[in-house]
C-alpha cells in the first residue's frame, strides 16, 4: 500500500511524517525512513532505521526502486517504508517519472504487507492522476 503526503512548502508535511513514524515505531513494527541528509535523526525513535541517500550512489526513480527492493529483501519483516522529500531522494522532479515510479512501487508492494508513505512538495491538484489517487 502507498500513501502520499503532498503539499506546498511550509504546510507541515515533515511534522506529520515524524508523528506518523514515531506512532508506528511504538508498536511492534520494522520501520525504515529514507531521506537525503540527516535532518530527521534527532526527531525519530531509535528503533527506526534511518537511511541517508547521500551515502549511496542512487540517482533516478529506477535506481531508487531497486534500492527499495534491496531494503525489502534484507528486512523480510519490514512493515513500513517512509520516503521524505521524494524529489530530493530520487534527484528527479519530473512528474511523469514520479508517476511511473509510483505505479511500479505499487505493483511491487501489492504482494507484501509493507506500507510506503511518501512526502512530496507540490500542489495536490497539479499531480498526475496516478499519483493523486494515493494522496
Amino acid at each position: 500500500m502507498i500513501k502520499i503526503i503532498a503539499g506546498e512548502k511550509g504546510t507541515g508535511k515533515t511534522a506529520r511524517l515524524v508523528d506518523d513514524i514515531n506512532t508506528v515505531a511504538m508498536e511492534d513494527n520494522n520501520v525504515v525512513c529514507i531521506e537525503r541528509g540527516n535532518r530527521l535523526d534527532q526527531l525519530l525513535k531509535p528503533n527506526v532505521r534511518l537511511v541517508n541517500m547521500k551515502e549511496y550512489p542512487v540517482s533516478g526513480y529506477d535506481q531508487l526502486l531497486a534500492f527499495v527492493g534491496g531494503i525489502c529483501s534484507k528486512d523480510y519483516d519490514l512493515t513500513h517504508i517512509y520516503i521524505d522529500s521524494i524529489y530530493k531522494v530520487a534527484g528527479d522532479d519530473s512528474l511523469d517519472n514520479l508517476a511511473s515510479f509510483i505505479e511500479k512501487l505499487d505493483g511491487f508492494l501489492k504482494e507484501t504487507p509493507i506500507t510506503a508513505t511518501i512526502i512530496l512538495s507540490g500542489k495536490t491538484d497539479e499531480l498526475p492522476e496516478g499519483v493523486k489517487k494515493f494522496c
